[in-house]
């Protein structure tokens, strides 16, 4: 006790709690970028647990521990609760930086799973992490309790809300597109249609989907491959790699065909030719596993539309390959010259095949040789006219019509 001014008062010592600060626009954005960051891998977790357990829990821990720490800078936001969270950011941002661009990470590519929609999830993960890190910092190196007037709080909310509604909607898309494999049969072993695994590159499982029309005969089989600019999509008919891999083949199998639907694996995570290089192990698998799959070997085509269309001209025109034909809508058929189109094609071809002549060269079916090709539907793209004419100079059949069923009918006869 002591005596101020003839009253009795009780000594209070000073607090020793953590300062708290402001629920600013700044540290909410932070807060939003680590959930999303943390969300994305989370919601590949199923599929890689069936990869590799080892790498889902390491993965798993470091998202829940950054999840945690999301909720805790916002329920009790002080210096110390940033700093957490920026070393939560921080640390999942090093075991990407490990995983992808370093590989050091041995067995397999941790982060394919979260890919098999959109060929860059990780990166937009990264992104999110590096906003969350930022954010943390700058949050934790203010004064504690700032009291900035109610015109400065209000245009720092103007400025930095487009932000923040980026961050929400680019962390709730990452994480449709990486939990998009949740849903649906998995891929299994089993040759029995439905769904079955035909491929397991660099350790990551690919899936074929077979639907087989009526009837119990070996039927002539059409792979499709779906487009997406070898960036996006995957092979399922609804969901947001349905959405955008771009159109399908019609109902083939109302005409006698069966269809088989592949993943292959997306750039920038795969590098080409990653997917050509699925493409041709899905028909090895339809080869040697005709007759449990009850389809005809000798006649295998191939189908598809954007990007899928080139992929399916360039497994035509491989030497060795038995394609009996292949239909290409919609499809690029020169990457070498992009003088004329426009930034975005320009700008998600350098992201999928790079800069380098070569890649581009091998990418383009405008520029291999066509002589013993089997016969082709060419029906719009870039200089799709080209590739017919180029095409029809080595001997080969080519029709212009979209009509695909007829062609595959005429062809595979």
């Amino acid at each position: 006790m002591k005596v101020v001014d003839g009253q009795r008062s009780a000594y209070r010592p000073p607090s020793t709690s953590p300062a708290a600060l402001r629920r600013g626009p700044v540290l909410v954005t932070a807060a939003f970028a680590g959930l999303g960051g943390a969300l994305i891998p989370a919601a590949a977790l199923a599929a890689l647990w069936r990869i590799w357990q080892l790498y889902a829990m390491v993965f798993g821990a470091v998202a829940a521990v950054e999840v945690l720490a999301v909720v805790a800078v916002l329920g009790w936001p002080t210096r110390k609760t940033a700093h957490f969270g920026a070393l939560t950011a921080f640390a999942a941002l090093t075991l990407w930086v490990l995983s992808r661009p370093l590989g050091l990470l041995v067995r397999l590519d941790p982060w394919q799973p979260a890919d098999t929609v959109v060929g860059f999830t990780d990166y937009v993960a990264a992104g999110l992490q590096v906003v969350a890190l930022g954010g943390f910092l700058v949050v934790a190196r203010r004064r504690a309790h700032p009291r900035p007037s109610a015109l400065r709080r209000v245009s720092a909310w103007i400025v930095l809300f487009p932000v923040l509604l980026l961050v929400i909607a680019t962390g709730v898309a990452g994480t449709v597109a990486a939990g998009d494999g949740i849903r649906g049969t998995g891929a299994s072993t089993l040759l029995d249609g439905g769904t079955v695994e035909y491929c397991h590159p660099d350790g990551v499982p690919l899936a074929m989907d077979l639907r087989r029309p009526p009837g119990n005969g070996p039927a002539p089989v059409v792979l499709s491959l779906h487009g997406g600019g070898l960036l996006l999509g995957n092979r399922k008919p609804s969901g947001p790699g349905a959405l955008l891999a771009g159109t399908r083949p019609d109902d083939l199998t109302s005409h006698g065909f069966a269809v088989a639907s592949i993943d292959y694996r997306l750039a920038p995570a795969a590098r080409w030719p990653a997917p050509l290089d699925d493409a041709r192990c899905a028909v090895r698998f339809l080869e040697a596993n005709a007759a449990a799959l009850a389809i005809d070997p000798a006649r295998i085509a191939v189908w598809g539309t954007g990007a899928g269309g080139t992929l399916a001209s360039l497994l035509a025109l491989t030497p060795g390959t038995h394609v009996r034909a292949a239909a290409a809508l919609s499809a690029p058929a020169d990457f070498t010259d992009l003088r004329g189109t426009d930034p975005v094609t320009r700008a998600s071809v350098l992201v999928a095949l790079g800069r380098a002549p070569e890649t581009l060269r091998s990418a383009s079916p405008l520029t291999h040789p066509a002589a013993g090709a089997p016969p082709f539907l060419v029906a719009g793209g870039r200089k799709s006219a080209e590739f017919a004419d180029h095409l029809r100079q080595a001997g080969v059949a080519v029709t212009t019509s979209s009509d695909v069923s007829a062609f595959f009918a005429t062809a595979l006869r």
